[in-house]
């Protein structure tokens, strides 16, 4: 094999991982998006009217339907721009190495063990909580717009700050690594569809910013101190304090090829 038909070789394998990556990509972003599942399901059926048309030879539902196909992308274009952007900002807010994954094992039990009492206490005293971490993905946009603090993650910090009456309590906080960044952040609700009419509009919140990131929203419920957890645009709904100390445990983990020593960390949590 010539070196010429290797390049080849290896640009026809470049083409196909990308196209590959793309799809993955749209897939994984298509079922946390009420919106775009409905655009999809649109596409197809546009689809099968063409090919029924085509073959049964029906002029004036053909002649509709290329009109569709030939504007369509300029009018999703328009309609869907707020998806569009979105999406691109995702892209860029997308880091290599999150602060989390930076954490020392004894950070992150830490952190997490502070976060857990701080839950614990505003979960029985009934007080309304929105606490977001950062993971791969920047929140930079939401920490602009709100209250910077950037101290040393602890319970008294984060019940003080969600303390009814306290000017920050309505807003969430946001974590970067062990460090608490700001206060009052306004995150985007979800227009999922499917969202039960029960929740109420930090739960929304929390799974607005877990549809457009991959951070780790943590809510108190205010009116029945149950404590949920919102990832990937999924709720999951009154978790005990185990289940949320070991979930939380779990998804802080840095996955083993991420660590930066070998037989470091990893030799610690297995």
């Amino acid at each position: 094999m010539t070196l010429d038909a290797v390049v080849i070789l290896i640009k026809k394998i470049l083409d196909v991982l990308l196209v590959w990556m793309a799809l993955y990509f749209i897939l994984k972003n298509l079922r946390q998006n009420m919106k775009m599942v409905l655009l999809f399901k649109g596409i197809l059926i546009i689809v099968v009217l063409k090919l029924i048309s085509d073959q049964l030879d029906l002029v004036t539902i053909g002649y509709l339907l290329d009109y569709i196909i030939t504007w369509g992308p300029l009018a999703l274009i328009v309609i869907f721009q707020p998806e569009i952007r979105n999406v691109l900002e995702y892209l860029g807010r997308s880091k290599l190495l999150g602060k989390h994954k930076m954490l020392t094992v004894d950070e992150r039990e830490k952190m997490v063990y502070e976060l857990a009492n701080a839950l614990e206490y505003m979960g029985k005293a009934r007080i309304g909580s929105l606490t977001v971490i950062e993971r791969d993905n920047g929140l930079t946009e939401y920490i602009e717009k709100s209250k910077k603090i950037y101290a040393d993650i602890s319970s008294d910090l984060l019940i003080s700050i969600f303390f009814p009456n306290n000017p920050l309590h309505d807003g969430g906080v946001i974590i970067q690594g062990n460090k608490v960044t700001s206060a009052g952040a306004v995150f985007p609700t979800s227009d999922n569809l499917r969202i039960s009419k029960r929740l109420g509009t930090r739960h929304r919140a929390a799974l607005g910013i877990s549809e457009a990131s991959d951070c780790i929203a943590i809510v108190s419920s205010e009116e029945t101190g149950r404590l949920s957890i919102a990832m990937g645009g999924k709720l999951y709904y009154n978790l005990s304090l185990d289940e949320l100390k070991l979930m939380l445990l779990e998804e802080l983990r840095p996955k083993k090829s991420m660590l930066l020593e070998e037989g470091g960390e990893e030799n610690e949590e297995e």
